[in-house]
């Protein structure tokens, strides 16, 4: 039952039951600091994410917004700034009346990253947030920043003490993705982001695991018996882990080159995905129960090689997309033509468990692909013996459980089916479950989640170091081993799936990659 202090005396709600979960969690007193306020993911995602909170109630009344950038701005400019945001990509209707309780919370602050007396302000601007907003001390600092930077903003924020966590105020710090560029670099980063911040106050921000999708694989998994029996090596042939764009690098070519496509996303976006995929049913839904499982998968990971055999890179060429004619990557502004970064990367793992034994792992990601798509495909093996005609059947696949992380978010099943008419003939049909049309709820934004679960404290969704050095650890050996060879990746088309060695790679096992 629900208990609250009323006139210092406590009073139980003998109508709430404790494992309700239709009332939403709302955030205590807190603010947010935004670093990089001016930047794209900024006013695409984090702001309208703060507004659509908001909208639906889930921020408290005092609730206070601080920017801060090396822009000669007022906290009026800035309002208009998000304001713009907001109208521009909000995914709630804009009302008047929760903007305008929302923006008196608004603050900005003016200065760069090494400016001492800029950080002086904050802390001074948070104070005040205190005093005036009821914050009560709690703030996140959410560095929307190039991981560069990372240092100095940490040190600053130490120097001026507003990373000092006071009793049960708190204070916490989200970085963003890359998490380093290789083992080494992680562990550094860790180092210096654990000097400032204890552990269980950062919060690594892994999009993808913010989407309804990717939670849904526990609710598919753990509350069917449908699925659990079989989701293991005795009727599983492999897993496919896809993420395809069906854009360029347009104006990210600067910082694009160097990183590549494994380091972008499959260090960090497709091993969560396989860990989510494998884990064991943990005890509980608990934050600590479900990261234990996703590390014991993780260290069970590992690559499959030989890498020449087991791996392949791409970068794509001009072609045709869309009906629209594009660039090949070495025309792209700003790109060294003679990079060797890949825009295509495919990895095989394998999972050294009961469950997992011998069933490969694909995980392939790429730009200008086919189509936009992220999904995870369960694909199983044949039927031990099939009582018909070799002719009745030929069309017939292995059967499959799809879930499709974006777009169309939701779950499709193939598996074989009679033709109609007098002969027995079986093909390949589809049952597909949609969460458009099943819900009438619309699915929130990954950030506004994510951004949620920061202010609630809740840190389920979020890698922990452990999770992040170990992926390094998979994924070193392969960045590695393509540094090392002489010729660079293989040429694919723009609008293809992929360069011709990425098909190979699976034909060598009779396998072929599933067409989204």
């Amino acid at each position: 039952m629900a208990t609250r202090t009323i006139g210092g005396g406590r009073w139980t709600n003998p109508l709430r039951d404790p494992r309700d979960k239709r009332l939403p969690r709302i955030a205590g007193p807190c603010s947010l600091v935004i670093f990089g306020v001016t930047g794209d993911l900024s006013r695409k995602k984090l702001m309208p994410a703060i507004y659509d909170l908001a909208n639906r109630g889930l921020l408290p009344p005092g609730f206070a917004l601080t920017g801060f950038a090396r822009r000669d701005w007022d906290t009026q400019d800035f309002g208009q700034i998000v304001l713009d945001a907001v109208k521009q990509h909000a995914r709630t209707p804009f009302r008047q009346s929760v903007w305008d309780r929302l923006a008196e919370g608004f603050r900005f602050v003016s200065g760069s990253f090494d400016d001492d007396d800029a950080f002086d302000q904050l802390e001074r601007t948070v104070q005040d947030l205190d005093r005036v907003r009821g914050t009560g001390g709690n703030h996140a600092f959410y560095l929307s920043i190039p991981p560069g930077a990372f240092p100095v903003v940490l040190k600053q924020l130490a120097r001026s003490g507003l990373s000092a966590q006071d009793g049960d105020q708190w204070r916490r710090v989200v970085i963003e993705k890359p998490f380093g560029h290789d083992l080494k670099s992680a562990i550094e980063l860790n180092e210096i982001v654990n000097d400032v911040f204890p552990e269980d106050s950062v919060f690594r921000i892994d999009h993808y695991l913010g989407k309804e999708t990717v939670q849904n694989i526990l609710a598919l998994r753990f509350a069917n018996q449908l699925f659990e029996p079989i989701w293991n090596s005795h009727y599983v042939d492999h897993v496919q882990i896809t993420m395809a764009e069906d854009i360029g690098l347009g104006g990210r070519a600067g910082y694009y080159d160097g990183i590549g496509a494994a380091r972008d996303v499959i260090q960090n976006h497709l091993l969560q995905l396989l860990a989510f995929t494998a884990l064991e049913e943990p005890t509980s839904f608990s934050s600590a129960e479900l990261r234990t499982e996703k590390i014991k998968v993780l260290n069970a990971t590992r690559l499959v090689g030989p890498l020449d055999e087991t791996t392949a890179r791409g970068q794509y060429t001009g072609g045709w997309q869309g009906g629209e004619l594009v660039r090949g990557l070495k025309e792209e502004e700003g790109f060294d033509p003679n990079s060797k970064t890949e825009t295509f990367a495919a990895i095989t793992c394998e999972i050294d468990t009961r469950r997992w034994a011998g069933v490969p792992f694909y995980l392939r990601t790429g730009k200008r692909l086919g189509r936009r798509v992220t999904e995870i495909a369960v694909i199983f093996k044949r039927a031990p013996h099939l009582p018909f005609d070799s002719t009745m059947t030929e069309e017939l696949g292995q059967n499959a459980f799809v879930i499709r992380v974006q777009p169309d978010e939701g779950v499709t099943m193939r598996f074989g089916s009679k033709v109609p008419g007098s002969q027995m003939e079986v093909r390949d049909v589809t049952m597909d479950f949609g969460y458009g049309t099943a819900f009438t709820e619309v699915s929130p934004e990954a950030y506004e989640r994510l951004i949620l679960d920061v202010l609630l404290g809740e840190p389920s969704l979020f890698p922990v170091n452990e999770e992040v050095e170990r992926s390094w650890e998979i994924l070193d050996p392969v960045m590695e081993h393509w540094a090392a060879q002489e010729a660079g990746p293989d040429p694919y088309s723009a609008g293809s799936w992929g360069p011709k060695s990425a098909d190979l790679m699976l034909a060598r096992t009779g396998r072929t990659w599933r067409r989204p």
